[in-house]
């Protein structure tokens, strides 16, 4: 080992410009010709609404350490104020990509498969009257112009809701003079309207709210002359605030916190690219923001709402092809999942395998009258949530039901709330976890008496119970009767759901106790192995790694010889291929048709391999401020199934991967031209579906 400083700030990029280059990949999938047209379209506003939340949550937050004086740098060494500046940069130029990708690629290519927008200079006289029959019928009656004068100040604006300024000359009716007025577009307005195919070249030409309301706002102010009408957008700090510590029942206050989350200090002012520098100066005032705060977009001001033209043009040829997720050998047939369970463990990998038997193992239980009881944890489930339902039968049929929902789950929190409240009125046993520890540890087990005992029956997971995320995110799900987990996770759930001190688990690793430093000695153990000369390697995958002593560790491993090959979809930390600190370390990220979501970590261990799969992030949060599991994989052929489809296979992606160089830069990765192509996403679609 050399004598480098590995707590350096050299060695560590900052976690903001990485976010902001995960979203600035995003983007480059829309610029992919061998995507399918509308899906580009659709990668193009996921990476505005990710832009959106980066705003709200980082962004805010940031903001907030500057107002508070807080002085704290992270491992990189910046303060609040210089990731600031550079945020700055780098956002004002992703924003114009966006744009620029929307307006000379997107649309000339949707244009030429006959999908247009239809902009007002180019109506017809049969569309604008159409337009105009439009704006009387549905958007007169629910707009309430508010001109701005002493008896009118500024309206208070919705976080993230489409709004006008409008500039105006004249008197009204009660002789005032105002020169301007704001006209706020009710969320519940479609943003793009689908016009009659007899007045369009196609079925598939639309028009934008903004531009109906842009060709009529004049029917608003009667009497009075409309000079300027500037569409613009405000995001606001989005994070909730609750002192756990100080309330007494965490639902009633996060309930009472939620409405407050529209009207949050501002952090970005979006305006339209014409609007005149006095009234974008004048609302930047209005806001207490800085020029810097200032994005004028050429188009939309939000763009994540053209996500909708998606889901209205019925094209397959330019979606990407369905596909029906399959079921494991061992459960096609099986019409008892206890006794397949009780057989061998079940792995499911999805979306390519189906989410429905962990639907059946929770409907089965429902059902069962050996099924004693049923606990599960919830953090994201969907409103309409089929395992809710069957918990919701479960508790009704007497089954002991215990479910530990996260609350503050970001932007599910009303969702969860529901769903507490109609488990609770059917006598299901709630509880939120643990007071300053988000529950994201995904955890179901099912107790069953079966010839006079007991026996546990457990799902885990690296991903949430939500049957639509299980069709685009790629996760793990484990179903096992293995006693030693079933009592790990029984000794789990009484730590949520009661109080003590903490059980030792004999299998599973559990964040904030031992996951963290179990990982450190698994590194540890790799460095061992490769000092005494015997082969060390490490492979891992995850979302993002940022926590310091972790990204130490791997350089330690890297200085001793250890390979180390890391798949991490988001923000990484980490600067790979350091001369004499990480040249032994790869980073790739991996993007594609699905959400890249599973957390698998593998040490070779010399001659015997250890895999872990996790819901748990490399995170400061995912180790010391939450409830995580990692559990382990110890079937051979189950071992070889993780090994070989969630970490080998993306290895060898040359298709949709970004590899990190030293200087925090991705590279795509370029298919030599004798080499084959391997698309990791496509290569399991047609091995396990």
């Amino acid at each position: 080992m050399n004598d480098i400083d590995l707590a350096s700030p050299e060695l560590y990029i900052n976690r903001e410009t990485s976010l902001l280059a995960f979203n600035r990949r995003v983007l480059e999938l829309a610029k992919q010709e061998n995507i399918p047209l509308l899906e580009r379209l659709r990668y193009l506003c996921i990476s505005s609404t990710n832009l959106d939340e980066f705003f709200e949550v980082r962004v805010a937050g940031l903001k907030q350490q500057v107002v508070l004086g807080v002085n704290t740098p992270g491992p990189d060494g910046l303060s609040a104020q210089e990731q600031l500046k550079r945020i700055n940069e780098q956002a004002h130029d992703l924003v114009d990509d966006q744009y620029a990708t929307l307006n000379e690629i997107l649309i000339p290519a949707l244009a030429e498969q006959n999908i247009r927008f239809v902009r007002r200079t180019k109506w017809s006289q049969q569309q604008a009257e159409w337009v105009k029959e439009f704006f009387l019928k549905e958007l007169l009656p629910v707009l309430s112009p508010l001109g701005l004068d002493p008896a009118h100040p500024f309206p208070r604006i919705l976080n993230k809701s489409l709004n006008f300024i409008v500039t105006l000359e004249g008197k009204d009716a009660f002789g005032r003079d105002s020169r301007m007025a704001v006209v706020q577009a009710p969320r519940s307005l479609p943003r793009v309207a689908r016009l009659p195919a007899e007045i369009s070249q196609g079925e598939n030409d639309f028009v934008f709210l903004s531009s109906i309301l842009h060709a009529h706002v004049g029917e608003l102010f009667q009497g009075m002359k409309v000079s300027g009408c500037y569409q613009f957008r405000l995001t606001r700090n989005s994070d909730l605030f609750v002192h756990e510590e100080e309330i007494d029942d965490l639902l009633m206050a996060l309930e009472g916190e939620l409405p407050q989350r529209n009207y949050g200090q501002a952090v970005r002012l979006e305006v339209a690219d014409n609007c005149p520098g006095p009234v974008a100066d004048f609302l930047l005032r209005q806001f207490n923001l800085a020029r810097e705060d200032l994005y004028q977009v050429n188009g939309l001001v939000n763009l994540n709402r053209l996500m909708a033209v998606h889901e209205l043009v019925e094209r397959p040829d330019l979606k990407f092809c369905s596909f029906v997720p399959s079921l494991p050998p061992s459960l096609s047939s099986a019409a008892d999942i206890f006794h397949t369970v009780r057989r061998g463990d079940v792995l499911l990998h999805h979306p390519y395998q189906s989410f429905v038997p962990v639907i059946e193992l929770l409907r089965q239980a429902a059902r069962d009258p050996d099924v004693l009881a049923i606990k599960q944890t919830v953090y994201r489930t969907g409103v309409r949530s089929q395992l809710v339902d069957i918990l919701v039968e479960a508790a009704q049929a007497g089954k002991e039901v215990t479910v530990i929902i996260e609350l503050r789950a970001r932007f599910d929190e009303e969702a969860n709330i529901q769903l507490a409240n109609r488990l609770q009125d059917a006598g299901a046993h709630v509880t939120y976890g643990v007071v300053g520890y988000k529950t994201h540890a995904k955890l179901l087990m099912v107790v069953r008496r079966e010839k006079g005992k007991i026996r546990r029956y457990v799902h885990l997971g690296t991903g949430n119970y939500h049957a639509g995320t299980a069709r685009a995110y790629t996760d793990l799900g484990f179903m096992t009767a293995d006693q030693v987990i079933g009592e790990d996770v029984h000794k789990i759930f009484q730590q949520l759901t009661g109080l003590g001190k903490v059980s030792k688990l004999k299998k599973l690793l559990q964040a904030p106790f031992t996951l963290h430093a179990s990982m450190l000695d698994y590194i540890d153990r790799e460095i061992e192995h490769a000092q005494a000369g015997r082969p060390a390697k490490i492979m891992a995958r995850m979302n993002s790694l940022i926590e310091p002593k972790l990204i130490q560790a791997l350089y330690r491993a890297s200085q001793a010889g250890v390979r180390v090959q890391l798949i991490v979809r988001g923000i990484c930390c980490l600067r790979p291929g350091i001369p004499g600190v990480s040249d032994n370390i790869q980073v790739r990220s991996v993007m594609g048709r699905f959400l890249e979501h599973s957390r698998v970590f593998y040490f070779q261990n010399g001659k015997e391999p250890q895999v872990f799969c996790s819901s748990a992030d490399w995170m400061p949060r995912n180790f010391f401020r939450r409830v995580e599991v990692a559990f382990p994989v110890e079937k051979p052929a189950l071992r070889k199934r993780v090994i070989d489809e969630s970490l080998r296979a993306y290895l060898k992606d040359n298709m949709q991967t970004w590899v990190l160089d030293a200087n925090g830069h991705y590279r795509r990765v370029r298919r030599r031209s004798r080499a084959l192509a391997h698309n990791a996403q496509q290569a399991l679609l047609e091995h396990l579906t």
